[in-house]
């Protein structure tokens, strides 16, 4: 099986490739909506700034490509800022939409915190979960950012506490993201990841 991983020009895509290739997964960089059209499962992960991001993905006219993908019910997996991409919009670029798939907006971490969010922490679980399937309650996840999309999102099947709850786990339908870095976050991180192929599979 192929999973296409979404290239917007910036971000975190070697290391996400290579734990999928460690499961035996095949992938393919996606650059152009044709690449997205035919996929069977789409990975996008990212890293940096929410702007960059979403204008990255409008200049490789990637945008419809991902909606249309999401009407067809292809499954998808965000990571980290591919999972606030998700939401319709962000505070750290005001007036940048974002993919629309979730109406609520991705807030910054409260002043009264350490921001950004960097290191291990633990998820409290809020439903049942398909990509945390056979983990245990006490594993550890790593993470690394500054902005969150708030744990009262309807598709929020985990959460975390760093300054407020923020959805560490989305999942809905075909969607599914992680605001940790599953490929820096050990067996667990690599559990996560296989949990997604199997359930695509």
């Amino acid at each position: 099986m192929k999973i296409a991983v979404v290239d917007y020009g910036a971000g975190n895509l070697p290391s996400v490739e290579r734990a999928l290739q460690k499961l035996g997964v095949e992938t393919e960089r996606a650059v152009a909506p044709a690449q997205l059209a035919g996929a069977k499962a789409i990975v996008f992960p990212g890293v940096g700034h929410f702007s960059a991001f979403v204008k990255g993905l409008r200049e490789r006219n990637l945008t419809l490509a991902l909606r249309s993908a999401f009407d067809a019910g292809v499954p998808m997996l965000g990571i980290c800022l591919g999972l606030q991409a998700m939401f319709s919009a962000s505070e750290e670029a005001p007036g940048e939409p974002g993919l629309g798939f979730f109406s609520e907006d991705v807030r910054a971490l409260p002043p009264n915190v350490k921001s950004p969010h960097i290191g291990w922490n633990q998820l409290r679980r809020t439903q049942q979960s398909r990509l945390l399937k056979d983990l245990p309650d006490d594993a550890y996840f790593y993470f690394a950012h500054s902005f969150a999309a708030p744990a009262s999102a309807l598709a929020t099947v985990a959460a975390c506490d760093h300054g407020f709850p923020f959805a560490a786990v989305i999942e809905q339908g075909s969607l599914a993201a992680v605001q940790f870095h599953p490929e820096k976050s050990g067996e667990a991180g690599a559990h996560v990841l296989r949990n997604f192929v199997e359930s695509v599979r």
